[in-house]
């Protein structure tokens, strides 16, 4: 039974290698113009940005209680509202475009954000983004590419059905197949929340801790 599942996936990727493909290296784009910002602010730019930056640090050291459960809260929720819209953007033609810019939003954001906080803070800003932006990214940025790349293979298949003059398959069964699929992603992103909250959370606070 699981062997037959893991071919079913197995297959899939296979038939869409493309698509995946496609949105790694978009996201991956994303990462690298992110960085390539880091590098175009002037040092005027970067000193208030890091201002700010490290007025959220003295936030963090200040609070005597940081209540993870709410970071848990916040985090999944955003997850939850990312994965939708990248849901009913896949279910619409016309929502294709934006599945792309969102992706790659997502890359520049990891991108600029990893690259500044490494570009002011030098060995130290390494050490805090592999330890409190790392671990919940190793989970999320595999699925925000799957639902993005289910998204854009849902759509073109839409588009294939509107334009074929033969008659084809009902659209029910891969619907439902995407249904699931996105549900399981929802269940994968509450992890990374969990590993963000009870974890990353707690690395960041005492490595900023020990920085100041």
């Amino acid at each position: 039974m699981y062997k037959n599942k893991s071919l079913i996936v197995v297959d899939h990727v296979k038939e869409n290698a493309t698509v995946y493909l496609f949105m790694i290296i978009l996201f991956l784009t994303g990462i690298v113009f992110g960085a390539i910002l880091v590098n175009s602010m002037n040092f005027i730019q970067k000193q208030e940005l890091f201002f700010y930056l490290e007025r959220f640090f003295g936030q963090i050291i200040g609070q005597q209680d940081i209540k993870n459960v709410d970071i848990l809260k916040s985090s999944f929720l955003y997850h939850s509202k990312y994965l939708l819209l990248l849901f009913i953007l896949g279910l619409s033609v016309i929502g294709l475009p934006i599945v792309w810019v969102l992706l790659f939003i997502k890359g520049l954001v990891v991108g600029f954000s990893i690259g500044f906080i490494v570009n002011q803070l030098g060995f130290k800003g390494l050490l805090l983004a592999s330890l409190s932006i790392a671990p919940q990214n190793i989970i999320i940025i595999p699925i925000y590419i799957t639902a993005g790349s289910l998204a854009m293979i849902f759509s073109l298949k839409l588009l294939n059905k509107l334009f074929a003059r033969k008659i084809s398959q009902p659209v029910f069964q891969p619907f439902g197949r995407y249904f699931i699929t996105f549900a399981f992603l929802l269940l994968f992103s509450f992890i990374a929340a969990l590993l963000e909250a009870f974890v990353a959370n707690e690395t960041m606070e005492l490595l900023i801790k020990s920085f100041y």
